[in-house]
């Protein structure tokens, strides 16, 4: 997510009780504003080679064509492409075995998502939809964080679908679809995370300048960092955990401090993307997340 400005508050209140939502009542995504996604910055891997720089405007128009049909494109994706999808997530699922949840794990299974080939979006939508009626929407790039988190509200995942520069499987300074398919999309298969994650959308809608920072904390702390207690043991669930190799070793050695989650403590911690996380937070559970999330978001209708 990119930082943002802008405030809300023009939004109404919002319901958050009902948890289905219908085609007809999305929004026409071609009237969202994109207008921060971002060219790639000089020091990304791909920067300088001209052939990375096409092979990602061509996907990147793929996900724009979203936005006027509203049907996801796949991706003939290139055996470079799935050969770095190979190395990583071959490597990435030998740690998981240890590290991830079980849940996890088996969502992995149920969205068909394996080593051998990068899944496409189109794929995974249909049936994370009839999992817990939740939707992928292909995007570009990184967008600003309210315009981002605003289409949770909507049960629908912005997603990117070009994969990181081959000259560094292992890193990428960016979201890109392994840390879409391997990291977020196979937690939206868990109902509560689902309808947490719809709550933070809510939130992003109505949110004060300071709300929404206190949104993109909650957001790192969980969604990207989150760690969960399942059976007596602690395992990984944020997805820039579970899309790094470093980062999901990381998390369980000494360097880490580990705190039981409280949510005004969350929401006022900072963070720095640029480095090793030194501090993360423990869930008890996936619907102690949603519940008290969802106290959080209704408080803002009354600020």
């Amino acid at each position: 997510m990119l930082p943002e400005t802008a405030s809300s508050k023009s939004e109404p209140a919002l319901s958050l009780t009902n948890f289905e939502v219908k085609d007809e009542e999305l929004p026409q995504f071609r009237d969202m504003r994109f207008e921060n996604i971002n060219e790639l910055h000089l020091d990304h891997p791909g920067a300088s080679d001209e052939d990375y720089r096409r092979r990602r405007d061509y996907i990147a128009s793929l996900s724009k064509n979203f936005r006027e049909t509203g049907a996801i494109t796949d991706v003939e994706y290139t055996e470079q492409e799935q050969a770095i999808w190979r190395i990583v997530a071959t490597r990435l699922e030998e740690i998981q075995s240890r590290r991830a949840s079980a849940f996890y794990l088996d969502a992995k299974e149920k969205l068909g998502i394996s080593t051998e080939r990068i899944p496409q979006l189109s794929e995974m939508n249909k049936r994370l939809n009839k999992l817990c009626n939740f939707r992928l929407a292909p995007i570009e790039g990184l967008v600003e964080t309210r315009g981002f988190l605003s289409w949770l509200s909507y049960r629908t995942m912005l997603c990117t679908q070009y994969i990181r520069h081959h000259s560094r499987p292992e890193y990428t300074p960016e979201p890109d679809i392994v840390h879409e398919a391997i990291g977020h999309i196979p937690n939206f298969t868990n109902c509560d995370f689902a309808d947490f994650s719809q709550f933070i959308g809510h939130g992003a809608r109505i949110a004060t300048n300071e709300q929404l920072e206190e949104l993109g904390r909650l957001y790192w702390f969980t969604v990207e960092f989150g760690l969960v207690e399942e059976n007596g043991e602690l395992k990984a669930y944020g997805a820039g955990l579970l899309s790094s190799f470093g980062e999901l070793e990381n998390a369980f050695t000494d360097n880490v401090e580990r705190r039981q989650f409280d949510l005004e403590q969350v929401i006022n911690t900072p963070y720095d993307y640029s480095d090793m996380q030194p501090i993360l937070y423990v869930i008890p559970s996936y619907s102690y997340l949603k519940e008290t999330t969802r106290k959080y978001i209704e408080s803002f209708n009354e600020k």
